[in-house]
């Protein structure tokens, strides 16, 4: 049984994020989707002898070659930093000082970083994820299918949302922009999205 295949604990109660995400979304996206991944990837892993890898390594070397363990590991990698991403009293253009100069730098600054992103979150057809990740060595915007993460595709992901409907649709319904402007303005723990953006720039 590998390690790296296990549940962790949400960093809040799982009503912590209401109204904007409700303790009934997290009891099914944490306690139900999630985990089924955690138990499908394990499984999956050990099939095909990559029990002993890191996460991010299964996934890497899965992309392309084991659809159904890269799917697997890819959600429980997802996941794992997505619960981070979020926390009460989150949002509103509370953005530290290093992480606002890149973002007005590189990204024509808050205003338009906010409408690109829940844009990218809005135009990907189907389930998927919108992330901010650094790639060659700036940010950028990016929206991937189903499981597909940035790592897979050269970058090293800041900040993600999950457009699965399973994750919006029991408080949102069909209404994803409602979701996305709610998750932006409302739940993003940006200390959280510093630190991944200082380690992804090598500064720790």
């Amino acid at each position: 049984m590998t390690a790296v295949f296990e549940l962790p604990d949400l960093p809040y109660e799982y009503g912590a994020l209401e109204p904007f995400m409700s303790r009934e979304t997290l009891k099914l996206h944490h306690g139900k989707h999630h985990l089924a991944y955690v138990e499908n990837g394990r499984k999956l892993a050990a099939e095909a002898g990559m029990e002993n890898l890191s996460l991010k390594q299964i996934v890497k070397r899965s992309f392309g070659t084991n659809s159904s363990l890269f799917n697997n590991a890819a959600q429980h990698y997802n996941h794992t930093l997505f619960w981070k991403w979020m926390k009460r009293g989150g949002g509103n253009a509370k953005v530290p000082d290093v992480l606002q100069k890149a973002i007005d730098s590189e990204l024509g600054g808050y205003e338009n970083f906010r409408t690109e992103f829940i844009a990218a979150g809005m135009s990907q057809f189907g389930s998927g994820w919108a992330w901010l990740a650094l790639k060659d060595g700036a940010l950028t915007i990016m929206k991937t299918p189903n499981a597909e993460n940035p790592t897979v595709h050269g970058g090293f992901p800041i900040l993600g949302v999950d457009v699965w409907e399973h994750s919006y649709y029991v408080d949102y319904r069909n209404a994803r922009q409602k979701y996305l402007e709610a998750f932006f303005d409302h739940l993003i723990n940006w200390e959280a999205v510093l630190q991944l953006y200082e380690k992804a720039a090598g500064r720790t």
